[in-house]
């Protein structure tokens, strides 16, 4: 009875653990945000809490005068850890300037939550900014524009 009893407790942490095991989407130097981007998807190791994603801007893998430049995708699962060093790694060529490679990193936690690129989104709301406050003046003394 005991060993029935060890057995099925056993069995229920395989199943829980499972179940709580996070999945990312992962690919590796694809030319866009599709096809295997949005369609590969890896249960991550207990231990892998974050999905990552990379993006660089560049002639790959090898620089040629006058070569086209693409973007290149590759998302995958990673630790906390990992995350924060490449992501440091990465800041300061994380430029997005058209005529230079570049190359940027991002982390998130969450089920299959880097299915979008969101590079650069931060600076959005910067850009926003002055229109909103331009509108807020405008409702606030009641101009009619």
């Amino acid at each position: 009875m005991f060993h029935s009893s060890v057995i099925v407790v056993a069995l229920i942490f395989v199943v829980f653990d499972a179940g709580n095991a996070m999945e990312c989407y992962v690919c590796k130097d694809q030319d866009g945000n599709n096809g295997k981007c949005l369609h590969t998807i890896m249960t991550c190791q207990a231990e892998e809490d974050q999905c990552m994603t990379e993006i660089k801007w560049g002639t790959m893998p090898y620089w040629q005068a006058g070569a086209k430049k693409q973007f290149y995708i590759s998302k995958k699962c990673a630790t906390k850890k990992m995350c924060e060093k490449t992501m440091k790694k990465t800041l300061p060529y994380c430029t997005h300037v058209w005529y230079e490679d570049w190359r940027c990193s991002e982390c998130c936690g969450g089920d299959r939550c880097n299915y979008f690129i969101i590079s650069g989104s931060p600076k959005a709301p910067a850009a926003l900014f002055p229109i909103l406050c331009g509108l807020g003046i405008v409702r606030l003394f009641g101009l009619n524009i």
